[in-house]
């Protein structure tokens, strides 16, 4: 049923509630400082609240990765996990919720066990899903950041993508969109390579690779900041934090809107969205029914 268009729609990209980074950055003590999360908890619930009050309701949340920031292994990570989850499940039921893993989910250099871990708590480290017409991929970044303890992980996920790019060709879906949590650039597809893209070699196999199955979009976090550009009409999206801002940015979330066309999206602070709602300009192309 979900292979058909059925009309425009949207979803509600997040990223990054990152519980405990606040604390830890404020004090300077990145590895050991997240001993406190409140005010996570209060942004992650503004951010539930503020979807729950959204008419037309969404098709679907998605969190792309650092849902936590007590890395695999470290004293606070379970409470962590728990108070996020505690919050989460007052999303309206009608909303289903998408996980995408990060480098604090699974470690900057994952390994079968963390991300085991991971799936356990949050369910596939990678998948696929229709919405209206719409094929969607989650994937596992941090396989494309540093595979180095589990390369056979990351060759099932590459063999298994090339799969779903098959897919999504013989359905002929109207468009394919792409959640990761690293961005594959920031700015520009041939910029350096530094934390918080990927490497260029990488990066230029999986912007080609994207490209030639006519992916129209990848929605990413990591940045902590709002940022984009395009690859030969794949856009690159990159969305600023629920949690913590290491830039000029306010906590938020994106609105994507899906027509037959384009994809068009917005970022909202969590303040404008739970006070005013999506704008009308989004709102009369979602009315659009083909």
């Amino acid at each position: 049923d979900e292979y058909q268009w059925k009309g425009p729609f949207y979803f509600i990209q997040g990223a990054d509630p990152q519980f405990g980074l606040m604390k830890a950055w404020a004090i300077g003590d990145i590895n050991n400082g997240d001993d406190e999360w409140g005010e996570e908890i209060k942004l992650a619930e503004q951010a539930v609240q503020a979807i729950n009050k959204l008419n037309p309701k969404p098709k679907f949340f998605v969190l792309c990765g650092d849902l936590i920031h007590g890395m695999p292994g470290t004293q606070w990570r379970k409470d962590q996990e728990q108070d996020l989850k505690n919050v989460l499940k007052n999303t309206d039921q009608d909303i289903p919720l998408v996980f995408v893993s990060g480098n604090h989910d699974i470690g900057n250099t994952p390994t079968r066990e963390t991300i085991d871990n991971y799936c356990k708590n949050w369910g596939d480290d990678y998948f696929s899903f229709w919405v209206g017409g719409v094929f969607f991929l989650v994937l596992n970044s941090q396989l494309y950041f540093d595979s180095s303890k589990c390369p056979d992980l990351k060759q099932v996920q590459d063999v298994w993508l090339n799969e779903q790019l098959a897919v999504a060709e013989k359905h002929k879906c109207k468009h394919i969109i792409v959640f990761q949590h690293i961005p594959l650039f920031l700015r520009k597809p041939d910029e350096d390579h530094d934390y918080f893209n990927l490497e260029k070699s990488v990066r230029q196999e999986i912007m080609e690779k994207f490209h030639k199955a006519g992916i129209k979009a990848v929605f990413s976090g990591h940045y902590h900041r709002n940022a984009g550009g395009s690859y030969r009409g794949l856009e690159m999206v990159v969305s600023s934090a629920i949690g913590c801002q290491l830039g000029e940015d306010t906590h938020g979330l994106r609105v994507v809107v899906v027509t037959d066309e384009k994809i068009v999206h917005r970022y909202y602070s969590l303040n404008e969205l739970s006070s005013q709602g999506i704008e009308k300009e989004l709102l009369d192309m979602l009315a659009k029914q083909n």
